[in-house]
């Protein structure tokens, strides 16, 4: 059975462009997720599902340089990006990530392929309702989960721009929202990168550690004992699915 990641991720985001390769304490954003993450003790890949347009050659530059697994598809149908990227590496379970989440705690990865191997689910994910702080989400499901979407019905907008709505709106899937524990619940904390303000939060939190591998239990106690310099982008409205 081959478990994979993939990471969405483009440069021509509309709030804040280049975000994915922005350094971040003198590493990539993308870099920086991508090293935390690969620590996971599941995923056979980690994969960078990125778009044809002439602006992601950049991601694809740097995924060559660092021998990083990628793939090329639409940009504007998102789901179908996704698909074909495990179609074409031959994924059982996939793992889907987006790449505004540069200090994704990989714990929380291996949690939530845990629920779904050893339960019956279809979908599982820990952003459903929102516990753990926001940049923090994981989404595990099947191949054949993916493929049911557009084998039954025809793909919507919702579809195309946030890949698995269908799963957890439809009620004809089994579905699991892991909820935080106490000591990891802090959903106003925001660690996404999807604005200036973002960027500012995420520098504060990484310049705090001598290493690029402390957890999320770590950015929660910083944030408590640091409260203004992780409430810059509290006011943010975040986009998703309305």
């Amino acid at each position: 059975m081959k478990i994979n990641i993939s990471i969405e991720a483009r440069m021509t985001s509309s709030r804040l462009p280049g975000k994915v390769l922005m350094p971040i304490c003198n590493i990539k954003a993308l870099e920086l997720m991508y090293k935390r993450i690969k620590n996971n003790k599941y995923s056979n890949d980690i994969i960078i599902a990125t778009t044809t347009n002439k602006e992601d050659d950049e991601i694809i530059n740097w995924c060559k340089e660092n021998n990083i697994s990628f793939f090329r598809g639409s940009e504007k149908n998102v789901y179908q990006r996704v698909l074909n990227t495990h179609k074409h590496y031959k994924s059982d379970i996939i793992i889907e990530l987006t790449g505004d989440c540069p200090l994704l705690d990989p714990k929380l990865i291996d949690e939530a392929v845990e629920v779904y191997l050893n339960n019956n689910y279809q979908y599982v994910s820990n952003s459903l309702e929102m516990t753990y702080p926001i940049g923090m989400a994981v989404q595990v499901y099947s191949l054949n989960t993916l493929e049911s979407i557009s084998k039954n019905r025809e793909l919507e907008y919702q579809d195309m721009e946030h890949v698995t709505p269908y799963l957890y709106t439809s009620g004809k899937y089994k579905i699991f929202n892991i909820k935080a524990p106490k000591e990891l619940t802090m959903p106003d904390l925001s660690v996404t990168l999807d604005t200036k303000e973002d960027f500012i939060v995420i520098e504060n939190v990484c310049k705090h550690f001598n290493n690029i591998n402390f957890s999320l239990l770590d950015i929660i106690n910083f944030a408590k004992s640091n409260p203004k310099k992780v409430s810059l982008n509290q006011n943010i409205h975040r986009k998703g699915l309305e």
